[in-house]
């Protein structure tokens, strides 16, 4: 056996729950050795319910921090991302943060500036890329097969699939279905280019769903849009459409779609019903058009078929990376271009005009 990864997590909700159960798969190599929350109690009792043995509870992260550790899961709502993790990275941690990297573009920034500079890992909990499928649509786009991908459309949308709580608090959330649910569609879109940067937002958003009692039993509460679309203009001449829902009248916002000189991708998610429909799950169909003897074909691309856990993938990756000094599994560097969309997307639609992105090199 080799060494022993030494974990502490941060926050104890039914998220902190689901990378404790992928650690404790792990149990030759890695030992969850503390979790704190906040809220008094809470981590204690998080630890007896998965009977976490030996493990230390906290209401204060940096009483975990102080703990011999290697790695931190931070499943915190997403408010707390960006303090927890710049205070992990520099108690000199390695980091695992859930999705979205943070609420603004700006603390996302900080919290690369600070794994660079402690020379630590800033992984974010994308575990879609972990999905045979996914992976196949990156080698089919970085392939050379499409030509020049010049659109890219993705999102999706839900007929009914609204969550409540810190969710549709804009203090604690930062977006609502953006950075919910469309951040999965931008990485699927953007790992496939290879994360061109991105240069323009022209964007419009609601919550006319959100906001009504009729589809919402916290109306009241409800601050954050459950819709938005975007025209995202990406490095070297590509452009992106962006829109995602969380409840609308109809059954789909549209496949995602890789235009290319050479050929072009139509994708659908896997999964049915009203939660349905958007990018935080697996692939239900893969098509390419393109021609052959000047006649218009289109190919299905069989859906591989497997039993891989991609959240618990994800998770070992992170340890694994850990173990063999290896970089992010998914970085955070990356994933501040997302971020800084959804920033612009916000932006663009308070404003109502397009903006600028401006990304500091790091």
């Amino acid at each position: 056996m080799g060494k022993v990864v030494k974990i502490g997590i941060i926050g104890s909700g039914g998220i902190a729950a689901a990378h404790a159960k992928a650690y404790l798969e792990m149990n030759e190599d890695v030992e969850i050795v503390g979790v704190a929350d906040v809220v008094p109690g809470k981590a204690r009792e998080f630890i007896d319910r998965l009977n976490l043995k030996g493990a230390q509870s906290f209401e204060d992260h940096n009483r975990l921090l102080e703990l011999d550790l290697d790695g931190v899961s931070v499943c915190t709502p997403n408010v707390a991302h960006h303090r927890t993790s710049i205070d992990s990275l520099n108690a000199n941690k390695h980091v695992l943060v859930e999705k979205p990297l943070a609420v603004t573009l700006d603390q996302g920034i900080e919290m690369v500036e600070a794994a660079k500079k402690q020379d630590k890992i800033l992984s974010v909990g994308f575990q879609p890329r972990y999905d045979p499928n996914m992976q196949a649509v990156k080698e089919i786009v970085q392939s050379g097969k499409l030509g020049n991908v010049y659109y890219v459309q993705t999102g999706g949308g839900r007929r009914r699939g609204m969550p409540g709580g810190t969710f549709i608090n804009k203090g604690l959330a930062g977006a609502g279905a953006m950075a919910d649910i469309g951040c999965y569609s931008l990485d699927l879109a953007l790992n496939a280019l290879g994360y061109p940067k991105p240069l323009t937002v022209s964007a419009y958003t609601s919550n006319y769903f959100g906001t009504n009692p009729t589809y919402h039993p916290e109306a009241e509460k409800f601050e954050v849009e459950d819709f938005g679309v975007a025209m995202v203009r990406l490095e070297g001449g590509k452009v992106l459409n962006f829109k995602i829902s969380w409840a609308m009248h109809m059954d789909s916002l549209g496949p995602t779609l890789f235009l290319g000189t050479d050929a072009g991708l139509k994708l659908t998610p896997a999964g049915s019903g009203p939660w349905s429909g958007v990018w935080d799950g697996g692939i239900g169909s893969i098509s390419l058009f393109h021609d052959i003897d000047n006649h218009h074909v289109s190919t299905a691309i069989p859906v591989q078929s497997h039993n891989i856990d991609i959240f618990k993938e994800k998770v070992r990756d992170f340890v694994v990376s850990i173990k063999e000094n290896k970089p992010a599994p998914i970085p955070g560097e990356q994933i501040l271009i997302n971020q800084a969309i959804i920033d612009g997307v916000l932006r663009s639609s308070e404003k109502g005009k397009e903006v600028d992105i401006h990304l500091p090199q790091i």
